[in-house]
């Protein structure tokens, strides 16, 4: 028994007719018949009295059209929600972590809700440890990310090199003039996260500086090491996007680097099985489109 052979019996009783039928199902008057008792052979009774000039379902037919008129409507509703489900509607669960995502996630939601409006987004910001876990658990379709994304089960599409910027309170020495600033000069009063962030480790390599281990001056974001640098506890290193957003900040000053090539590549992350690929395609393309000015 087979949903083909199930809308032959829905035909026959809305036609009343094995000819009708046949040719509402687009198939031969013998095709029909011979299903149709086959399928009564099946089941051991007749499921329609036959004459020459009519047909009409027996009682024990009257009730596997029931069962048969629901198992086609189920069916077709598994066909028509698959054939509904645009990739690009629904929604859509971002990991990011929390030295990019408040910096770049504005720049995004208005284009991307013009280009995909049926699309809804939904982020989880969190480590990149945390946002890979919850990708690989699949907890999260896709996440942003500036490291490597380790192992086979995951790929990533580089987006963009984000440049490094050196934060200063105003009256530090490095502060002065308008020229870069070199890398190493920071160590000594270095301000960085605390562990679990990839922009701390980042930071350190980037000035030389070993690990303060258990430094009091560690913070858990962005913000807090920028107040910090403000009141003059110290100096960091800042994404460029989030740079910008602080940029008419008259309590820190900004300052490029002195090395070439010192930041961090965006990525975006997802598993190579997810199947709604046109709406990590939209979302990338937009990253890419919507750059920081200091990028």
């Amino acid at each position: 028994m087979n949903l083909r052979d199930l809308r032959y019996l829905l035909a026959v009783a809305q036609h009343r007719h094995f000819g009708r039928a046949a040719a509402a199902c687009n198939v031969s008057q013998p095709t029909l018949s011979s299903q149709v008792a086959k399928l009564e052979a099946r089941l051991g009774a007749p499921l329609f009295e036959r004459t020459n000039k009519w047909v009409a379902p027996t009682p024990l037919g009257e009730e596997v059209l029931v069962h048969a008129a629901r198992a086609v409507a189920e069916a077709d509703a598994i066909v028509a929600l698959a054939g509904a489900r645009d990739p690009l509607a629904g929604p859509l669960t971002l990991g990011v972590i929390p030295t990019l995502g408040p910096y770049l996630m504005p720049r995004v939601f208005a284009p991307l809700r013009r280009r995909c409006p049926a699309l809804t987004l939904e982020l989880w910001e969190d480590t990149t440890d945390a946002v890979v876990e919850r990708l690989r658990r699949r907890q999260l379709d896709a996440a942003l990310i500036a490291t490597p994304a380790a192992g086979d089960d995951l790929v990533e599409r580089p987006l963009f090199h984000e440049d490094f910027l050196a934060a200063l309170p105003p009256d530090h020495a490095l502060a002065e003039g308008d020229g870069p600033v070199d890398e190493a000069a920071l160590a000594p009063d270095l301000l960085v996260l605390a562990d679990g962030h990839c922009l701390r480790d980042q930071a350190l390599a980037a000035c030389a500086r070993p690990d303060p281990g258990g430094w009091s001056l560690r913070a858990t974001s962005l913000e807090t090491l920028l107040n910090m640098v403000a009141a003059g506890y110290g100096t960091t290193l800042v994404p460029a996007l989030a740079a910008e957003v602080h940029a008419g900040r008259r309590d820190v000053v900004f300052r490029p680097l002195a090395g070439t090539g010192t930041g961090r590549r965006i990525r975006l992350v997802s598993r190579p099985t997810f199947t709604r690929q046109p709406a990590l395609d939209a979302l990338a393309d937009l990253v890419t489109r919507v750059p920081p000015k200091a990028v």
